[in-house]
Order: structure tokens, then C-alpha cells, then sequence
């Protein structure tokens, strides 16, 4: 079979999922599919690779190809490459994103624009899928394009070796291709009109001009809407069947528990899983703030899990117990409730991606081993929102919901969190699982400038920053210690001030130089002047600063917490001071920053 290699950079699983589908798909097609990720580099060597390359890359953060992806990205954005780096390579790239950021689908177009840039040449347009509107849009039609595009190169290239000089024939293979490059604009067109859809414009004038683009009609459309009893092209000239139930495309089979290890075994991953108790879990809202956040401690004294501060882990957490009793009466299975359900998906089906497993959830350390040793400290808001089917409900994610649970009998109410308590209850205990180390630290140099901005929960890591600095300039009293900036908010200073008196301690005792607070909800008293509404505002306020300290200090700069609105305010904020300070257009301050990510002194720890 005609090989081609392909190879995917996932965050989440998804673009493995494609990965897999195709791979599984190429048979039937008469193609042999070399999968491997691309962090597999061992594995692949696209310097002397002549098969076709087929790349699936999703998108992390705010644009950043997934962390899998950054030692290829960082090694073929070397700059000393030629030019004809990659010019023997042909390839097609599909890249996943998700249109309500900025930087949609960026971690695929990264990858694309380099190997353009090294001379590699596509043999089939690249795609890219909207996780906003569903990735199934563009996926799957990218997918059916694929293995005629993949014939046409074949018969290309053998055409080539075969004759030479001889003028390109336009082929029934090269047709098709193009009737599915036609199909997949035009489904990038509806899913644009998805996203920009003009409610004023009436349904017959976009009747009419679908008419005039598409020359099906000569006739012109009378001004009436469509009804039971009168249609309107394109749906009174089409041939309509009576639709099909759906294929089934899945095997259940129960079968008995064989005990609690290979439950626990069910929801492993290729990292270790810890069972650990709950020591501790504090209310750090006020019952009257519109969110409720809560402080967990966990006990991991008498297991090998290690941590610093900045690193992420896993919680894994179950479904709701009352959701899957409910479910199982439905189902008539309540006697069943102990079984394990093994799903087998049958062959020569597409629904594969749409069956993602219960995937765990990742939070942030909160604390520093050094300063509470055994312990490991993690916040979080528990997320409410209203379901309205059938009837209007409010309902609890499904991990910060079960937390709030499980600690329900032992939480604390708003106090000291930092602060060890005597009370004594039973210690409920979860399963959490250590995360990939990543690059969100200190400095190794601790008289390196640093600058700190995380509103709301976005504030967790920076205390276990401030824990860790404590105890370090406990033991090293002489030492040189940095300047320590941090820009936090919320919405009032009385209800949801996260770790207020903490703060203060940090700040008395000159672990924390500066602290910068907004509260987006208060008002000012009398005639007190506005404050800062938002952190990217006190930012704004203190531009020389910052700027003076990321460009002339070679500080850091950490921005923990939302990515869809807080992490690209920020973003522009740094933009718009940067090319102010130092006078340069904004396109060059966006450069002075994609210099500070690549030398990981502008960090970030964000999430959706």
C-alpha cells in the first residue's frame, strides 16, 4: 500500500482522535498511514522523508501551538535553516481552533507558514475547524478530500519519474479533488455565515442572492417568505427521501466489577494516580459574592507526589451520583449499577471523536511545599449554570460540583487559609494525577525582577510563588532578592478578595514589593477618584514600570486565569504600554513580545 506519514499535536486529545480516524480510514483507501506524534521526533526525520506528510495540530492558550508541538515548532523556527529546507516536502495540514479567540486555529497556522517558509509545498489545501460551530464541519469533508488528493500525488509524482517534460493532463482524480476543495469553501462560507449571521437581512434576499451565485435559476424569486404550503429554492427543486434511522455504531457489552483496583485502573493515564485525603477545605467568598471559591488542602505526606510552585495537576472526578442513579432507572439497569460497560465502536463508522471519555480536570498548585511540607493546596469557583431542558435548573460543573460535595461536611467558613486549624473530621479522599512539567516557574536567579498578574482564581500559583519566596529569604536572609510585582482583581473588596490578609502579610514583610488591586463592581465612596476597573487597567497605570522591567531589568512577567477575555485585555494592555514607552508601532511591540514568550520571560497559565 501507497505509505503516507502523519503525524499529530495534541493538547487535549482531539487531534490525536482525528489522527486515529484517519489512520484507521487510509486502509480502505488503499493507503498505509505512519502515525506518530509529533513529539515522536525519533520516530520520523522530515529531512529525508519522500512520502507525503499529513499534519494534525490543535491550538492552545490564546494561539500557542500545544505542548506537544513546541520542540518541533522551536527547531524548524531556527533561523539558520536554507530556504529549500523542506523543499522535496509535500504536505496537508488541518489545524483546530476555536473562533471566539483571537487567534483562531493559530497553533496550525504556525506550523503551516514555517513549512511554506522552508519550501515545503501542499498537495492539498489546508483546513481549518471550528470548535465554536463544531469541528465536524470542516473535519469530516477535509477528511473525504484528503484520500483523492492523496491519489492525484501519487499518480503526480509517478507521472513525473515515468515522463519527463510532458505537460500535466487534468485527470477524473484531480476533478473530484477539486469538487471537494469547492465543497469545503463552501462549508467554510455557512460556517462563517454561522458566526456572522445578519439578523435584519429577510430570508428571501438571501434566496435571491444564492440564486444569482449560483446560476441555478434564471427565474427571478418573488418577495414571500417560505412556508408548509409554498417553498422557495433551493428546496422546491430538490430531490427529497424520507429520512433513515441512524446506523447503530457502538457495542455494549456489562460486565462485573472485579474489584476496586481495576476500577481505579479504568480512568489511568500514562502518568500515576495518587489517592490522597482532603485535610482541609476553606470558603474564601463571602456567602454574598456571585461566585462561590473554595480552598482545598490535600494530604500527600504518605505518597511520592512532588510538586513546585507553578506546576499543574489533575483531579479525577466521577460523574454525578444522582445523575447516573437516575440514568440507570431510565435504563432499567439499577441491579447492574456495580458492572463495568465496555463500548466497542463498530467498524466503518465516523463517530469516534464525538466519544471522548470523562476527561480530569487540571488546576494549579496554590501553595509551596516549603512552606506547608506534605501538603498541596489548590482553588477553584465552583461553576453554576442554568440548564433549561426540560425546565429551567441550575446545575454545578461536574467536577467543581462533586468537590463542593465531597468537602461539604468539613468546610470551613471564610478565614485565614494560610492559617493551620485544629478541627478535626473524617477526610474524604479524591484521585489526582501529576501533569507534564511545564515552564510556569520562578526564575532560577531569585534577584530577577518579577511581575505577577492573575485576577479572581487566576491568583493561585503567584501564592505559592510567595510561600516559596518567604521561606527562601528565611534561609538566605543576605541574599538578593528581585522586585515582586502583582496585579490582582475581583469584583468587591469586601466579598471576594481572595487571600486579602496573606496579601498583606506578604506585602508588611517585603516578600511582596508592589501589589496593585482593581475591583471591577465597587463603586467609589464620595469623592474618591475612580480606581482601576481591571488589572489590564492598573497595568496601563503603571506602564513606565513594567516596561522598565521586562525591557531593562530582563524581568519575567506570569498572567494566570481567563483566556477568552482577561489573558488578551492583558495582552493588548502590554501591547499598547510597550509601544508607548518606547516609542515603536504596535506591530513592533507585538514583536518585542513574541521575543519575551520565546525566551519564556512572558509566561502564561490560562484556561477557557
Amino acid at each position: 500500500m501507497r505509505r503516507f506519514l502523519l503525524l499529530y499535536a495534541t493538547q487535549q486529545g482531539q487531534a490525536k482522535a482525528i489522527a486515529e480516524e484517519i489512520c484507521e480510514q487510509a486502509v480502505v483507501h488503499g493507503f498505509s498511514a505512519d502515525l506518530h506524534c509529533i513529539s515522536e521526533s525519533s520516530k520520523y526525520d522530515l529531512k529525508t522523508e519522500t512520502a507525503p506528510l499529513v499534519v494534525v495540530v490543535s491550538t492552545t492558550g490564546t494561539g500557542d501551538p500545544p505542548d506537544t508541538a513546541r520542540k518541533f515548532v522551536k527547531e524548524i523556527q531556527n533561523q539558520t535553516l536554507p530556504v529549500d529546507f523542506f523543499a522535496h516536502l509535500r504536505y496537508g495540514l488541518l489545524g483546530l481552533g476555536d473562533s471566539e479567540y483571537t487567534y483562531f486555529c493559530n497553533g496550525g497556522k504556525i506550523i503551516d507558514k514555517r513549512l511554506q517558509e522552508l519550501g515545503a509545498q501542499h498537495f492539498y489545501d489546508t483546513g481549518h475547524a471550528d470548535d465554536c460551530v463544531g469541528l465536524e464541519l470542516v473535519v469530516e469533508p477535509w477528511i473525504a478530500g484528503l484520500w483523492p488528493a492523496l491519489r492525484e500525488h501519487f499518480r503526480s509524482s509517478r507521472g513525473q519519474e515515468e515522463i519527463s517534460g510532458t505537460a500535466p493532463v487534468a485527470s477524473p482524480a484531480s476533478s473530484r479533488t477539486d469538487l471537494v476543495k469547492s465543497e469545503l469553501l463552501h462549508i467554510e462560507s455557512q460556517v462563517e455565515l454561522l458566526r456572522f449571521d445578519d439578523s435584519g437581512r429577510k430570508d428571501s434576499e438571501v434566496l435571491k442572492q444564492n440564486a444569482v451565485n449560483s446560476n441555478q435559476s434564471n427565474v427571478l424569486i418573488e418577495d414571500f417568505e417560505s412556508s408548509l404550503t409554498r417553498s422557495v429554492p433551493p428546496l422546491s427543486q430538490a430531490s427529497l427521501n424520507v429520512p433513515a434511522l441512524p446506523p447503530e455504531y457502538l457495542q455494549v457489552h456489562l460486565q462485573e466489577s472485579l474489584g476496586q483496583e481495576e476500577s481505579q485502573a479504568s480512568v489511568t493515564s500514562a502518568d500515576p494516580i495518587f489517592q490522597v485525603p482532603i485535610s482541609k477545605a476553606v470558603q474564601l467568598t463571602t456567602n454574598d459574592a456571585i461566585k462561590t471559591t473554595l480552598l482545598i488542602e490535600l494530604d500527600i505526606s504518605k505518597t511520592d507526589f512532588s510538586y513546585q510552585p507553578g506546576d499543574a495537576f489533575s483531579v479525577i472526578c466521577p460523574n454525578s451520583d444522582s445523575e447516573v442513579q437516575s440514568l440507570l432507572q431510565r435504563l432499567q439497569l439499577e441491579d447492574k449499577r456495580e458492572h463495568y460497560v465496555l463500548l466497542k465502536i463498530k467498524t466503518d463508522t465516523k463517530k469516534k471523536e464525538h466519544l471522548p471519555k470523562l476527561q480530569p480536570r487540571p488546576y494549579s498548585c496554590a501553595s509551596s511545599s516549603l512552606f506547608h511540607p506534605g501538603k498541596l493546596h489548590f482553588v477553584f469557583n465552583v461553576v453554576e449554570f442554568l440548564s433549561t431542558a426540560p425546565t429551567e435548573v441550575l446545575r454545578k460543573g461536574v467536577c467543581t460540583g462533586w468537590l463542593a460535595l465531597l468537602v461539604a461536611s468539613v468546610l470551613q467558613p471564610n478565614t485565614h487559609a494560610s492559617h493551620e486549624d485544629s478541627r478535626k473530621a473524617v477526610a474524604p479522599k479524591i484521585s489526582i494525577s501529576p501533569r507534564t512539567t511545564n515552564y510556569f516557574h520562578l526564575p532560577n536567579d531569585p534577584s530577577i525582577p518579577i511581575i505577577m498578574v492573575g485576577p479572581g482564581t487566576g491568583i493561585a500559583p503567584f501564592i505559592g510563588f510567595l510561600q516559596h519566596r518567604e521561606k527562601l529569604q528565611e534561609q538566605q536572609p543576605d541574599g538578593n532578592f528581585g522586585a515582586v510585582w502583582l496585579f490582582f482583581g475581583c469584583r468587591h473588596k469586601d466579598r471576594d478578595y481572595l487571600f486579602r490578609e496573606e496579601l498583606r502579610h506578604f506585602l508588611k514583610h517585603g516578600i511582596l514589593t508592589h501589589l496593585k488591586v482593581s475591583f471591577s463592581r465597587d463603586a467609589p465612596v464620595g469623592e474618591e477618584e475612580a480606581t482601576a476597573k481591571y488589572v489590564q487597567d492598573n497595568i496601563q497605570l503603571h506602564g513606565q514600570e513594567v516596561v522598565r522591567i521586562l525591557l531593562h531589568e530582563n524581568g519575567c512577567i506570569y498572567v494566570c486565569g481567563d483566556a477568552k477575555n482577561m489573558a488578551k485585555d492583558v495582552h493588548d494592555a502590554l501591547v499598547e504600554i510597550i509601544s508607548k514607552e518606547i516609542g515603536v508601532e504596535k506591530l513592533e511591540a507585538m514583536k518585542t513580545l513574541a521575543i519575551l514568550k520565546e525566551e519564556k520571560r512572558y509566561l502564561q497559565d490560562i484556561w477557557s
